[in-house]
């Protein structure tokens, strides 16, 4: 009887002991990013502590030596070799019927971590995976790991992340943790933009004057190029790679399954070249490298001199980069020189070119067909397709997503990168105190709410699509901490759109996951933007103001006279009511602690908020801001964004807006807004009509009375004109003119709230 009671005991304890035990884990939720394709949560955990085995197949020496550094860093730098008689391992397991070759299995369970994959780059990514499940800052003596089942594979085999070197220089450390970061979140391509008009960036040894011409300037433009009069850094600039760095670079990405594609630039795009070289040029007149930003008329001629010149440049980058690919550019490339230049209409006359849209054909064919010579592959962006597109080219498609459509129709393969969500140098935030850039208006959601698959292409077109990348050009970030600002999270985010089955995304998940990785990218020094706190309106149909921010738990508090909220102000609970004049501030607390930064937003409730809009053209895919009802919304955009909610952006379309109201009114005054930045191929029109609905005689203005930040504003006086409805004709500026920004191209239209008193 003692005995029973004695083995009862015991077993009570060692159950209570268990409860206990079990009850002290802490196990975190998974939280991968890019998201697995499939990821099952199952009950218990593994225990990973200094006497855990590991053991890789010799198929994966890159991903076993990662995940062993790895371990090391942590300090667990003595881990067993693993033999079939151990329970607590961890092994990297080759398994030929992995049939995606960047695809992985992992199984966690008390006993095992088990990941097969048949490649190396498969077992990199599935280590990617693990290394996300383990704590950041690793303080215990064992780690505990919940039990799962991941099957994973990317959507698209190009996942790209640019860095344009030309405008700002950024050192080999930096470049590196740049790479290190990107193969963290699955990124297989990065495309090194190492030539441009204001800076030659790679050692090229049989033109010495590249390195010491073409790689500096003598000043750089300071403030936004659309700021007037210019101001200038006379400080000196500059720096290149040499050839050994560049092979250091190229060895680091290697290990990480990190395609280096160099981007030299042709024909446009060449002043830094042609300031070390003016045979180059057509003008064989001395040039300076460029010290402002934009769009030059020095382009590469078609002579003797170039072709050679270019050819043994691509000699030794072919060496160089053992990428398939070398990306020749091909964009931006006005035909000002070659149009009087006597050497250029010869050539195009000797080789039997229409004109010189051809001539670009022609270099950038010429190319292709040389560097396939050398075993490569061309990439350009969109602007090849001018003139003629060469038949194995790869088209980069930025100026929205027709370029891609084209090419793919003609079985090119395209790799999708558009301005509307794929250029990390616009803004991410509408707040007032962001760090300077070109413009636009790009925020995270945005990203990761992108679609690579055109609704225009189906069937074996789609496998055209590559994949897709994120781009930073680099004009307005002169240092590491501003390009990882711009970067980061947008990168994450981009991520995802290309690892991620698109069923399988879910952009609220994905905020809770970058809330679990940023202390992540604390730990690996990089100085992301953090907007995840901050809160989101939008004016609903009922003329009412709704509040959001994306992280779950926390609230938001607001006022609507002006002050800031504190912890005594109002809980937003239901849309707040837009009848009058209001300033709304709110912010995101959490425990009675505010985060984020404080929000702002003044409405003007005018006579014409509410009343019916129709638009001749819709706006823009890229710049719908909040589509026509927008700009009778009572929200006036920003001075500095173009790219925000409230401007509608039309590309080349003359407009017509017609303005119902619900009863007859009396109007005073109508303000117009239009932004004016030529810089970004944006021109206020020259004229404007209105025509009150009762036919009354039409009033014809020039929108030119008011200027400021490129905001031009006309203000229309009426009289206090009775009237049931007016029309507002709005002629396109038309093309742009030779010698500006985007000669050649159709303007921009880009209009705002039409304020009626």
């Amino acid at each position: 009887m003692l005995q029973r009671i004695l083995l009862i005991t015991i077993l009570i304890l060692t159950v209570l002991s268990c409860t206990k035990t079990t009850r002290d884990v802490d196990l975190k939720s998974p939280s991968i990013i890019p998201a697995p394709q499939s990821l099952q949560v199952n009950d218990g955990y593994f225990t990973f502590h200094e006497n855990t085995s590991f053991r890789f197949d010799p198929e994966f020496p890159m991903a076993g030596k990662f995940l062993l550094d790895h371990f090391d860093k942590m300090g667990f730098d003595e881990l067993n070799d693993y033999n079939d008689k151990e329970d607590n391992y961890i092994y990297l397991k080759f398994n030929e019927e992995i049939n995606s070759t960047e695809g992985y299995r992992m199984k966690i369970d008390p006993e095992r971590i088990l990941i097969h994959a048949s490649t190396d780059a498969g077992a990199f990514y599935a280590v990617q995976s693990l290394i996300q499940l383990f704590p950041i800052l690793n303080d215990k003596d064992e780690i505990h790991l919940p039990a799962l089942i991941i099957e994973d594979e990317p959507r698209f085999k190009y996942r790209g992340m640019h860095l344009d070197v030309s405008r700002h220089m950024f050192p080999v450390a930096f470049i590196k943790k740049y790479i290190d970061a990107m193969s963290m979140l699955k990124m297989n391509n990065f495309h090194w933009h190492l030539t441009d008009d204001q800076g030659w960036r790679i050692e090229i040894k049989q033109y010495p004057k590249l390195q010491e011409v073409a790689a500096y300037r003598d000043s750089t433009l300071l403030g936004h190029y659309n700021d007037t009069p210019h101001k200038y850094n006379t400080t000196r600039y500059g720096g290149y790679y040499t050839q050994d760095e560049v092979r250091e670079v190229i060895a680091f990405a290697k290990a990480r399954h990190i395609n280096i594609i160099p981007e030299i630039e042709l024909p446009g795009h060449a002043q830094a070249a042609i300031a070390a070289y003016p045979e180059l040029g057509c003008t064989k007149e001395d040039v300076n490298v460029a010290t402002e930003w934009g769009v030059f008329d020095n382009i590469y001629c078609p002579n003797p001199e170039t072709f050679e010149f270019l050819e043994n440049v691509l000699d030794e980058v072919a060496a160089l980069f053992p990428s398939p690919y070398i990306h020749i550019g091909g964009d931006e490339a006005p035909k000002t020189q070659w149009k009087q230049s006597a050497t250029a209409q010869r050539f195009i006359k000797e080789n039997g070119l229409k004109d010189e849209y051809e001539l670009q054909s022609y270099f950038i064919k010429h190319f292709e067909k040389y560097l396939a010579s050398k075993g490569k592959k061309i990439i350009g962006w969109d602007e090849i397709l001018e003139g003629g597109l060469a038949k194995d080219a790869t088209v980069m498609s930025w100026r929205g997503m027709q370029g891609a459509i084209d090419a793919a129709k003609k079985g090119n393969d395209v790799i999708m990168t558009p301005t509307s969500h794929c250029y990390f140098d616009y803004y991410q935030s509408d707040n007032e105190n962001e760090p300077l850039a070109i413009g636009g208006f790009l925020p995270l959601e945005k990203v990761y709410r992108f679609n690579p698959i055109p609704n225009e292409l189906s069937g074996e077109k789609i496998t055209h699509v590559l994949g897709v990348q994120g781009n930073v050009w680099t004009e307005y970030m002169p240092t590491t901490d501003q390009v990882e600002y711009m970067a980061f999270p947008r990168m994450l985010a981009l991520s995802e759109v290309a690892w991620s089955p698109a069923e399988k995304r879910d952009y609220n998940l994905f905020v809770n996951n970058l809330e679990v990785m940023l202390p992540r990218l604390d730990a690996m020094d990089i100085k992301y933007a953090n907007h995840l706190y901050e809160i989101e309106g939008n004016l609903n149909e009922d003329q009412e103001y709704e509040l959001s921010t994306k992280t779950l738990g926390k609230e938001i508090r607001y006022t609507t006279d002006g002050t800031e909220p504190n912890t005594n102000s109002t809980i937003y609970e239901s849309p707040i009511p837009f009848k009058e004049n209001m300033i709304v501030k709110a912010q995101v607390f959490d425990n009675a602690q505010p985060l984020g930064r404080l929000f702002s937003q003044e409405f003007f409730y005018h006579k014409g908020v509410g009343a019916t809009i129709t638009i001749n053209h819709p706006p823009h895919k890229s710049y719908s801001g909040s589509g026509a009802n927008g700009l009778i919304n009572g929200i006036v955009g920003s001075d500095t964004r173009y790219g925000d909610k409230e401007w509608l952006g039309f590309w080349g379309d003359d407009l017509e807006i017609e303005i119902d109201f619900e009863t007859e009114i009396s109007v005073n005054q109508i303000i117009l807004r239009f932004n004016d930045s030529n810089g970004q191929w944006i021109y206020a029109p020259k004229e404007v009509w209105f025509y009150p609905k009762e036919f009354l005689p039409s009033i014809h203005q020039v929108p030119l009375r008011y200027s400021e930040n490129n905001i031009l504003e006309q203000e229309i006086p009426f009289n206090n004109q009775e009237m049931k409805g007016i029309k507002i004709k709005i002629p396109n500026y038309g093309i742009i003119p030779d010698g500006a920004q985007g000669a050649g191209n159709k303007a921009w239209t880009f209009i705002d709230e039409i304020i009626i008193k």
